[in-house]
């Protein structure tokens, strides 16, 4: 834990630095924020904070892909647009087990079009399968980009508040779904996903429930 606190630190001070010292133009704040991004997935992919200082041998863990949260993806965001092809070579690697290079194809296609809300989802989605479940700063991140650069996109805020949920932060979770799921069709799959969990997490809440999957 103490580790991120001191990276996560040190990028803010840079980009304190930048802003006050090197008086950063307004419009390259964007790509700067996105660069600190490319620093601290870096970070969380070549080395792990909590380990102590004497080495070890790692075994490598596979991560299953999740075929179902890529259909609820495609289903969701634009499968046609300029991103398309980017999610599809990650989805790729991601069936292999190969997380790191299914969040690398996807940082590729955001140097090209760091706008692309699509691909900052699909960013998120990946360093959270990277990180074998975990909501890493790096994939929070991503998944408020992505609501911002779509406010009215149903996809970011049903998988940040899926990814908050597999973390624990029910209420987070609770107050992303609640008005996406007021905003659904009556009759539309989404809506009744939504209500489910929506429902499951005010038992777990009041305690009465078990713990969401």
């Amino acid at each position: 834990m103490m580790g991120w606190v001191i990276v996560i630190t040190l990028a803010l001070l840079l980009l304190a630095a930048m802003l006050l010292i090197g008086r950063l133009p307004r419009t390259a704040w964007e790509m700067t924020a996105a660069a600190l991004l490319l620093g601290l997935a870096g970070y969380a992919w070549q080395g792990n904070p909590a380990l102590r200082g004497s080495p070890r041998v790692a075994e490598k863990a596979v991560v299953p892909f999740d075929e179902d949260m890529a259909k609820q993806r495609r289903g969701l965001a634009d499968r046609y647009g300029p991103a398309a092809q980017w999610l599809v070579m990650s989805d790729g690697y991601g069936r292999r087990g190969q997380t790191k290079e299914a969040a690398n194809v996807l940082l590729s296609g955001l140097k090209q079009t760091p706008g692309d809300a699509n691909l900052w989802l699909g960013i998120g989605n990946a360093l959270v399968a990277h990180g074998g479940g975990m909501l890493s700063p790096g994939a929070d991140y991503a998944y408020r980009q992505a609501a911002r650069l779509a406010p009215e996109a149903p996809a970011p805020r049903y998988f940040y508040g899926l990814a908050l949920a597999q973390a624990g932060q029910l209420q987070a979770a609770r107050d992303q779904w609640a008005p996406l799921a007021a905003s659904a069709p009556d009759d539309s799959e989404i809506k009744g996903q939504l209500e489910a969990n929506i429902a499951r997490i005010d038992a777990m809440l009041s305690g009465r429930g078990p713990v969401l999957q």
